[in-house]
C-alpha cells in the first residue's frame, strides 16, 4: 500500500552522511533523501485532497522557520543517526500534525514519545554501529552540520520510489 510522510529535507547533511547512507539506509535507494522524519506513516497518497493539504499548511504555519544543527550522533537498536539541535521544533511540528491528523500518529503509534533524527544506518546493530563509530570521527573532524529550516516536504512512494507530493514552506522567523 501506498504511503506518505512529512519530513524536513537536510541536504547539508550529504556531505559528512551521504555515503554511510547509501551503504547502510535501504531507503536510500528508493529515492529518500537525507531527512528528518516529522509523520510517517501518513494517508495513502491518493487520499489526499486539498482540505488535508490545507490542514497540513495551517499547522505547519506555526512553525517559524529555524537553524539547527547535527553534532550528535544517536543510537537505536537498529539504527544511528545524527539528533538534531534545537529538538523541539521537530517535536512541536510532529505533535502538532499528529493532533490535526489522529488516525495517523508518528510511526504508526509504536514508539513512546518522539526523538527526532536523521537516520544514517537502520537495518542491524553491527551496521548501525559501524555507521555511529564513522560519524563520530567525522564530526570531531568537520564539527557539525548547520541547517535551516524553512520548508517540510509531504513525500509519497505510490510508484515504488518516494518523491515530492507537496512542499509547505515556513513562515519566516520574527
Amino acid at each position: 500500500m501506498a504511503i506518505s510522510a512529512f519530513v524536513v529535507k537536510v541536504p547539508a547533511a550529504e556531505p559528512i552522511a551521504g555515503d554511510l547512507r547509501r551503504r547502510y539506509d535501504p531507503t536510500v535507494a528508493l529515492g529518500v533523501p537525507a531527512h528528518i522524519t516529522l509523520l510517517v506513516p501518513f494517508m495513502d497518497p491518493a487520499l489526499i485532497t486539498a482540505d488535508v493539504l490545507d490542514s497540513a499548511r495551517h499547522v505547519l504555519a506555526q512553525t517559524p522557520s529555524f537553524e539547527f544543527s547535527l553534532g550528535k550522533v544517536g543510537r537505536f537498536p537498529e539504527t544511528a543517526y545524527l539528533a538534531p539541535e534545537p529538538a523541539a521544533p521537530f517535536i512541536e511540528m510532529t505533535l502538532a500534525l499528529a493532533k490535526a491528523f489522529p488516525d495517523f500518529p508518528p510511526y504508526g503509534g509504536e514508539h513512546e514519545g518522539v526523538v527526532p533524527h536523521l537516520s544514517v544506518a537502520h537495518g542491524n546493530v553491527r551496521d548501525a554501529e559501524d555507521a555511529a563509530v564513522e560519524l563520530s570521527t567525522r564530526l570531531l573532524a568537520s564539527g557539525a552540520v548547520h541547517a535551516h529550516c524553512t520548508e517540510v516536504a509531504l513525500i509519497e512512494n505510490s510508484s515504488g520510489r518516494w518523491r515530492d507530493l507537496h512542499v509547505f514552506a515556513l513562515p519566516e522567523a520574527a
